[in-house]
């Protein structure tokens, strides 16, 4: 029985991961290119879990064609939201020093959730079941067993959806023209002007997929979590960037193997003590940076002088 609690918590952790890994890729693509900590993204993946809510909301009669039209809107809407953030709050500190911009990344977190509050009232709604509706209608009425433990379909989902995404990230960085540009940014900006990139255009394309990942995210997290309050995304997107750096940061598998491992050590932590799984969260992560500061799959870069 000892065993099966594990390999179910070891399936429930994975699940979980999944999504954080989803966000971290979000916080990684930033940091990679940008070389900024973008605090909103939490935030983001709030505005588009409402977004699908209210969507799903209209279309009582068809919650699924509502949940995936929804899905679509928040995509949209928060992909719009990630590059309108970019302009106005952080492309005029580009050059300004790191402190500021994440001073500035804190104060739209905070502009975000109170305009949810305003907007939205801070009373807390229960997310539709349109995603378990969707998949209960395949073999095994929505869920199968495994070695004895019961795995939601919508545990392989999130699995299966961040696998994809990983791997699109992946070739779209490594093949396509724009990925190359985001890799020549990374390297180096003023050397990628002098070669005729737009800088500026490819840093808001960055936040624009990221902001994307995030209303992906948002969605998958209510469905799993299904509550939603104008603080939906504050918590899950500081794990989220726990996992980012635990990975380590600017890393595409760095961000899913972060969030994968974030995901199961909270599950055990909680199978242990539901108050202390944050502490052992980020006791893990300090231990981690203390034996590798760049990530686990972080590189060491050199600066020569």
């Amino acid at each position: 029985m000892k065993d099966l609690n594990i390999l179910q918590n070891l399936i429930n952790g994975v699940g979980l991961g999944s999504v954080y890994a989803i966000i971290a890729l979000g916080y990684t693509m930033v940091y990679g290119i940008a070389k900024m900590l973008n605090f909103a993204h939490g935030d983001v993946i709030m505005v588009g879990a409402y977004v699908c809510f209210f969507t799903v909301s209209a279309f009582t009669d068809s919650p699924i064609a509502g949940g995936l039209l929804g899905i679509l809107l928040a995509v949209v809407v928060c992909t719009v939201l990630g590059v309108v953030i970019e302009r106005l709050a952080y492309k005029p500190l580009r050059q300004a020093a790191s402190l500021a911009v994440l001073i500035t990344a804190i104060g739209v977190s905070y502009f975000l959730q109170n305009a949810a509050l305003l907007l939205w009232g801070s009373d807390t709604k229960v997310f539709p079941s349109f995603l378990s509706q969707m998949l209960s209608k395949l073999p095994g009425g929505g869920s199968v067993t495994v070695l004895g433990c019961t795995v939601a379909y919508t545990t392989i989902f999130n699995m299966l959806v961040c696998v994809i995404i990983m791997v699109g990230l992946t070739l779209f960085t490594s093949r396509s023209k724009m990925g190359k540009a985001m890799r020549a940014c990374s390297e180096n900006k003023d050397a990628a002007r002098l070669m005729g990139i737009n800088v500026d255009t490819t840093i808001s394309i960055t936040f624009a997929i990221g902001s994307a990942l995030a209303a992906i995210a948002g969605v998958l997290l209510c469905s799993t979590y299904p509550t939603l309050t104008p603080t939906t995304g504050s918590m899950p997107g500081i794990r989220a960037f726990t996992a980012a750096v635990f990975g380590g940061i600017g890393s595409i598998p760095g961000a899913l193997l972060g969030g994968v491992l974030l995901g199961v050590i909270e599950i055990f932590a909680k199978s242990f003590s539901t108050e202390l799984s944050d502490a052992v969260v980020f006791a893990v992560l300090i231990v981690v940076l203390l034996v590798k500061p760049t990530g686990l799959l972080g590189k060491q870069i050199r600066e020569k002088v």
